[in-house]
């Protein structure tokens, strides 16, 4: 078969350890034909084929992203207030102003992300108030920089039906100390009360989750990624994702996890309800192959789980460690139906607490045959020591979103809490690949403001913020190499997902699924990785960005 598109002169990096670096590629209905010298590639040249000399561009496989929210970003670009979580509360309450003006009476005002480190401002009667204003009397909801915890104002607290005599049963809702009633500050699934009244007074309709997804992606691919892991999704967002791929306008391999217990986003359903309708969306390119548990919430707001105490306050005292969503045996009882239905799960655990009885339950499947199911402990950011190496032995990827704890305002929130020694060290990668473990990276975005994967590789290799907005750098022993960072966001996620036989690595035969890149970012200096530009993003033999 002649190739339909040759690409050569390019420094060719594979993420294929058996032919690391090549010189070329050639591509026939989508799926790469061959990759080596020039001479070889071109060998597979025909009369119509299209043969494109790239000057000392690199060429990489597509970036992959373990961990987003893809549509959830795409809400927000495309019909949400966005601001950075540099913002401090005054520019937050000129922009929901801004934001108002142009809105008629009612309408929501919805977005993010607010600070973690705002949140002992924010929270106060006095705060909300001034929220109110801000809104003119519009419901007002805005996510924190985790998006775990919401700011809501007094009109959408009515509507969600928190009073000071009515406070949601789950999560935690913050009261003013002064006069006893909720600060609008909702911790966890505290907030789902409100986003719930969200979508009773309209939310989004399909065809806004369809341009949401379609958005998400179109954003992604301008980024250089082909392959993502939706971190956590809905009846709709499934909807919107098989739509998409049925009218081939889905330019991603796409993996779902079906969510089981809904601690922050307010879907409907969730848990079995869910799980039992995820194969009705499977398509060509969209794979609804995982389920995802919330096992633990945020450091930050004191809902992760821990092995040793946070630093004692005056609401939980000296010797509190956090708690877990589900016991042991519950978590036991999910996994295992997973298993049994031959679906993979990731599963969130931000504390070392909540990871560690991940892995005992894992090690319990294990031992009860579940050799191949798919595991994942999404963030794992805290590790004791001792189960670093469990995560090879039980074949348990580390899915890592590198881009939220660079040195800045969520390593500060976390030294608030846990103390600046356990909060300097973390994310132990180095020591995971060394102890033989899978590192997949994800992005988390939009928690993180962006989800290029340059970023995170720069990252994973300094330890030090790629943008310079905070100095230092965070436990630079957990380095890793430029070359292994590749593999983190290519080959290694893919192989997480369970689509490394599909992309993730360029290889005759998979899906042709690359990033051109200006220049080579893995054989420059470290420091300047996210210098590179991405100049096109191949999905399927198709080019699907072209920068301007």
């Amino acid at each position: 078969m002649p190739a339909e598109l040759i690409l050569t002169g390019a420094l060719v990096r594979t993420a294929d350890r058996t032919r690391p670096l090549a010189e070329a590629i050639a591509v026939a209905d989508g799926r790469i034909l061959a990759v080596g010298t020039a001479a070889e590639v071109l060998a597979h040249r025909g009369p119509g084929t299209e043969v494109r000399e790239l000057a000392g561009a690199a060429v990489y496989p597509g970036f992959v992203d373990v961990h987003n929210h893809h549509a959830v970003a795409g809400v927000t670009d495309l019909f949400e207030l966005s601001f950075s979580a540099a913002a401090e509360l005054d520019e937050i309450l000129r922009l929901v102003r801004e934001r108002a003006a142009t809105l008629p009476e009612g309408a929501w005002i919805t977005g993010g992300s607010w600070a973690s480190t705002l949140m002992a401002e924010l929270n106060s009667s006095a705060s909300r108030t001034r929220l109110d204003e801000a809104a003119g009397g519009r419901p007002v909801m805005l996510s924190d920089d985790s998006h775990h915890n919401r700011w809501a104002n007094t009109t959408a607290l009515r509507l969600a039906g928190i009073t000071a005599g009515s406070i949601p049963a789950d999560g935690v809702t913050l009261l003013d100390a002064a006069d006893g009633e909720p600060t609008g500050v909702l911790l966890e699934a505290a907030g789902i009360l409100v986003a719930q009244a969200y979508e009773a007074a309209g939310g989004l309709t399909s065809a806004q989750q369809r341009a949401a997804s379609r958005r998400g992606v179109e954003l992604l691919n301008g980024f250089g990624v082909t392959a993502f892991q939706d971190a956590a999704v809905s009846l709709e967002i499934l909807g919107a994702l098989a739509a998409l791929d049925a009218d081939d306008e889905l330019n991603a391999w796409v993996v779902s996890s079906l969510t089981v217990n809904d601690e922050i986003f307010g879907f409907d359903p969730v848990g079995a309800a869910l799980v039992d309708r995820g194969e009705d969306f499977r398509t060509l390119h969209h794979r609804p192959d995982f389920v995802k548990i919330f096992l633990d919430g945020v450091p930050p707001a004191r809902t992760a789980s821990f092995l040793q105490p946070y630093l004692p306050d005056a609401a939980h005292g000296a010797h509190y460690h956090g708690e877990t969503t589900m016991t042991e045996g519950e978590l036991y009882g999910w996994l295992r139906r997973v298993a049994e239905r031959g679906l993979g799960a990731k599963v969130h655990c931000t504390g070392d607490g909540s990871a560690h009885m991940l892995l005992d339950v894992v090690a319990r499947l294990r031992a009860e045959g579940f050799a191949d199911t798919a595991f994942q402990i999404a963030h794992g950011q805290y590790l004791a020591p001792a189960d670093i190496p469990r995560l090879a032995e039980l074949r348990v990827t580390a899915d890592i979103s590198p881009f939220i704890w660079f040195p800045g305002v969520i390593p500060e929130a976390l030294a608030g809490v846990l103390g600046s020694e356990r909060a300097e060290h973390l994310q132990p990668n180095r020591a995971i690949i060394d102890a033989g473990g899978l590192v997949a990276g994800g992005s988390d975005w939009p928690v993180s403001e962006s989800p290029n994967p340059l970023e995170g590789m720069q990252g994973l290799v300094t330890r030090a913020d790629p943008l310079g907005r905070a100095p230092g750098v965070l436990w630079p022993e957990q380095a890793i190499t430029a070359a292994e960072a590749l593999e983190v966001f290519t080959i290694n996620a893919a192989r997480a997902m369970g689509l490394d036989a599909e992309t993730g690595s360029l290889a005759p035969g998979k899906s042709a699924d690359f990033v051109v890149l200006d220049r080579d970012p893995v054989g420059g200096a470290p420091e300047r990785i996210l210098d590179a530009r991405v100049r096109e993003t191949w999905f399927a033999g198709r080019r699907v960005f072209a920068a301007g």
